[in-house]
Parts: C-alpha cells; sequence; structure tokens
C-alpha cells in the first residue's frame, strides 16, 4: 500500500453480486473492532438482498489498486418530515491502514452523489457519540446531531410477529 497522505489510485465504484464475499470480510472487520460477532452467512445474504435490489438502496465499495480498502451501505425510505425519500448511510467502514486518506469521505461523497440521483430529500447517519473522527467527516457532509431532543429508538421484530391493521384499529 502506498505511504502517500491520500490514496492516488483510489476508486470508489457501485457494489455488484460477485463483490459479496469481500463485502462480508470488510463488515467481519468492522464488526471485530466492537467486539460484535457476525454471522457471514446472513451479512451476505443482506448484500445480495441490497445489490439485487436497487430500490432498497445501493452499496460502494473503495478500492486501492485492485484491492478493497473500504464500504458503505445506503438504504432509503420515505420520510414525512421531508416529503419525499431520505438515505440513511446504514454502514461505513474503511480499513485501518487506509483512514485519514479520504477514502471515507470518498465513500460518503458517493452515496451523496447516489442520494441526488435518487431525489433523496435529507440524508440520516447514526454514529457513536464518542466517535469525533466519524462525526467529523460527516460534519463535512453537513450532519450534525439533532438538537431538538429526538432520540432513536430501534428493535428486530420478534419471528413471525404478525399483527393485523384491524385490530391496531379497534375493528373486530
Amino acid at each position: 500500500m502506498s505511504t502517500d497522505a491520500s490514496l492516488s489510485d483510489l476508486h470508489v465504484r457501485l457494489a455488484v453480486g460477485p463483490d459479496v464475499e469481500v463485502l462480508v470480510q470488510l463488515m467481519r472487520e468492522f464488526y471485530a473492532e466492537s467486539n460484535y460477532a457476525l454471522d457471514q452467512a446472513w451479512a451476505a445474504s443482506s448484500f445480495r438482498a441490497l445489490i439485487s435490489n436497487s430500490a432498497l438502496g445501493c452499496v460502494v465499495l473503495a478500492l486501492h489498486g485492485p484491492t478493497a480498502v473500504g464500504h458503505a451501505v445506503l438504504t432509503t425510505r420515505y420520510c414525512m418530515e421531508f416529503g419525499g425519500l431520505c438515505g440513511y448511510i446504514d454502514d461505513l467502514f474503511v480499513q485501518p491502514a487506509s483512514r485519514r486518506r479520504g477514502v471515507g469521505y470518498a465513500l460518503v461523497n458517493a452515496l451523496f452523489a447516489e442520494c441526488n440521483v435518487r431525489a433523496c430529500k435529507s440524508v440520516q447517519v447514526e454514529v457513536g457519540e464518542s466517535n469525533a473522527s466519524a462525526r467529523a467527516l460527516y460534519a463535512k457532509f453537513g450532519l450534525r446531531a439533532a438538537t431538538d431532543g429526538r432520540v432513536l429508538l430501534s428493535s428486530a421484530l420478534p419471528a413471525g410477529t404478525t399483527i393485523r391493521f384491524s385490530k391496531l384499529c379497534g375493528a373486530s
């Protein structure tokens, strides 16, 4: 790998089906940094689903020459607050040896370009409060912590959970 401050032969592109194996490897490295276990079959299935259905979002891959050095995941959803699609940066990972060399910036820039193509009205990301370097990167794109008291709440739905709409509305 080059020892230059930036990677002169950095290329960012949309991931395709044959990239799934390298994406899972990058995700494994990403999860290992936080001591999270990764179900590799689940990760591969998730990447395949996203790559094969562009309506859900996309995955971008950063390459230094022929070597993958990072990836980012964009998902989309409709946001009532903005009256249109919103992009959500779901994952961003750069290998340690390639950090602070423009790779993260290039990945986020590619996601913002994709959001523009999709006519997204906003971009959102979840980041650890103490992750100063990630927060600084996102700030370069205008992303800031919410100051209106909102807090992200999330939960996985238990498998097999089905609630009929009529029950929610009180109908019999």
